[in-house]
């Protein structure tokens, strides 16, 4: 049953990813590379009788192609089928007349890229059709599945560009005695003729970024809520990763655990707990995903991931392999990369698909934050955002404060005297270098800040003497 469309809607709907409008008076042949575009992405809608303003001229006028002659002009894809349908729509044209518009519903390909007559290849991108070079092409057919990225030959590299310790340690956790090359068959990491595939570099080459410059993953630590450039630039800590995949995964769980934030909370017992900024399930498993399922095929960026005040984000180059889409990702199974993803869950870093990305909003709302957030910022990337509730957290410590100390006390308090039992409420200690990182005033002033609270009879000093490099400061009890 074909659908029915509003023509109104059809004549103001705004021309995407997804729909185009073309005037009849449009060569036949010309509409084929739009019909092929939708194919090659996602699907469309292409009306032919409504100018791009969303005037209905129709057919019926002497410069106008008649519709047989678009229908006609599929039949040059004989050898590779759109899959579309077309219908009819009877309407009054803008001059007053009885008309009609032809309708083409294009459905996504599935399994291969299609190709014109002529062997080219277009994909439909925002509200243009564009034509493929060949490495967009290539790229296209390995997000189609028609080849597989992850099997693809490396002509040039040989066993002496595999890190042999980490292949010995895959060897170890399968438990088996067969030869690190009987091995690396059996995965589909070297193919018949004995060549080192990607997914093999990859996973076990001594340095991966030789053959794949982008293969690695880049941690930028933000102060504050965005990233600023010039005078006001902001990252505090950065670290670039080059590693085969399992050493990657390692060193990007030690970099996070070192810059992530350990707050307090009372326990049922009236007991100060510690308590991570995220559960380390949600971060570890974000990481793990980009990681085992960004398209490494898609060499332009590398995995990024950037930590701010409030939040945590993962961006992953490639967008969700279909049928994987942001509303059905949490039931549906697939992976783009299944030979590393195999790898790696053998190592033991990957889980059954979904029961990671569910298991993290779990994980999420069990810490009382907010289920984590993908999002498609383009059409080749995905991205990755964990909330803390670092806001929360200050606005209830100063609420504490405000009922341990009176009035008259927080009104004697300057804004870094504030900020400094902010922190301690969250923490149990600090330092004088601590309190000159929090509130960015140099270690003299901040040594003032802090003596001058102890002499409020605020805060307790701890030192064997003044120059204790180990002496700290505590709230009074």
């Amino acid at each position: 049953m074909q659908e029915a469309y509003d023509i109104q809607h059809l004549c103001t709907r705004k021309e995407d990813k997804s729909f185009d409008r073309k005037s009849a008076r449009k060569e036949p042949k010309e509409i084929l590379r739009h019909l092929i575009g939708f194919a090659n992405a996602d699907g469309g809608l292409l009306v032919i009788g409504i100018e791009d303003n969303g005037e209905i001229t129709g057919f019926n006028y002497q410069k106008a192609h008649q519709p047989e002659e678009f229908i006609h002009a599929l039949h040059n894809l004989q050898k590779m089928p759109i899959p579309v349908t077309y219908q009819q729509i009877e309407v009054v044209n803008s001059r007053g007349l009885a008309d009609f518009v032809l309708l083409f519903e294009v459905t996504a390909s599935s399994g291969r890229a299609i190709t014109s007559h002529d062997d080219r290849v277009f994909l439909r991108s925002k509200d243009q059709t564009l034509e493929l070079n060949f490495e967009q092409r290539l790229q296209l057919e390995y997000e189609k599945g028609q080849r597989a990225f992850e099997e693809q030959p490396i002509a040039r590299a040989d066993f002496t560009d595999l890190d042999m310790d980490l292949l010995e340690q895959y060897r170890q956790k399968l438990h088996t005695d067969r030869s690190i090359e009987e091995i690396l068959k059996a995965r589909d990491l070297i193919n018949k003729e004995g060549q080192i595939t990607n997914a093999c570099i990859l996973l076990f080459g001594n340095n991966p970024t030789r053959y794949f410059p982008n293969a690695r993953l880049r941690f930028l630590r933000y102060e504050g809520k965005a990233p600023l450039t010039g005078r006001t630039f902001n990252v505090v800590k950065e670290f670039m990763l080059e590693e085969p995949i399992p050493k990657l995964l390692e060193s990007a769980k030690a970099v996070l655990k070192s810059q992530l934030r350990e707050f307090q909370r009372l326990d049922e017992n009236g007991q100060f707990t510690k308590i991570d900024e995220y559960p380390e399930f949600a971060w570890l498993e974000g990481i793990v995903n980009a990681i085992a399922h960004r398209s490494y095929s898609n060499q332009g960026d590398c995995i990024r991931i950037s930590m701010f005040d409030d939040r945590l984000e993962i961006f992953s180059p490639g967008g969700l392999p279909r049928p994987v889409t942001l509303e059905n990702m949490y039931y549906t199974r697939f992976s783009r990369n299944p030979k590393i993803a195999r790898v790696l869950y053998e190592f033991g870093w990957v889980k059954e698909l979904n029961e990671g990305v569910n298991r993290m909003a779990e994980e999420m709302n069990a810490y009382q934050l907010n289920t984590p957030s993908y999002f498609e910022p383009n059409e080749n990337a995905v991205r990755l955002i964990l909330e803390n509730n670092i806001e929360h957290r200050t606005l209830r410590a100063l609420e504490r404060i405000e009922e341990i100390f009176t009035q008259d006390i927080m009104a004697t308090l300057n804004k870094n005297e504030v900020t400094i039992l902010q922190y301690l409420y969250e923490n149990e200690m600090i330092t004088v270098k601590i309190a000159s990182e929090i509130l960015d005033r140099s270690k003299e002033l901040s040594r003032r800040i802090l003596k001058s609270l102890e002499q409020k009879n605020i805060l307790t000093w701890h030192g064997l003497s003044p120059k204790d490099p180990t002496q700290y400061y505590t709230l009074k009890k």
